[in-house]
């Protein structure tokens, strides 16, 4: 069974992703700021993780960073999946190591669990 982590600091999307992707054979790991991304990271070691940029505390770009800088974090695939449509934010979280960046709106549930699927 494959594990993602979805980060996602709006509770109703949090879940309503985490169901979509439970549903469809997935386990599923819910974060909503960066304490919770790394008190899980500590446990398991995720497939994939789906990273919102604009959060509360830090934002997804720091999250990035200190996921692709260790060791052990470093080879989990990130796809940040956010409303933040900035071509300087783009550019540096794919630099860093993000598989894609996706624009919320421009997906539906369905499609981002194809869009997850075609990128583990």
């Amino acid at each position: 069974m494959r594990t993602i982590l979805i980060v996602e600091d709006e509770k109703v999307l949090r879940e309503m992703y985490g169901q979509k992707f439970a549903a469809n054979g997935f386990k599923t790991l819910l974060a909503k700021d960066e304490n919770e991304v790394f008190d899980i990271l500590k446990k398991e070691t995720p497939d994939i993780i789906l990273l919102d940029i604009l959060l509360p505390q830090s934002d997804g770009i720091d999250i990035l960073k200190r996921i692709k800088s260790n060791e052990e974090t470093k080879n989990i695939k990130v796809l940040v999946f956010s409303n933040l449509d900035d071509q300087r934010i783009k550019k540096q979280a794919q630099e860093l190591g993000a598989e894609k960046y996706l624009i919320k709106t421009n997906f539906t549930p369905k499609e981002l669990l194809t869009e997850v699927r075609k990128n583990i």
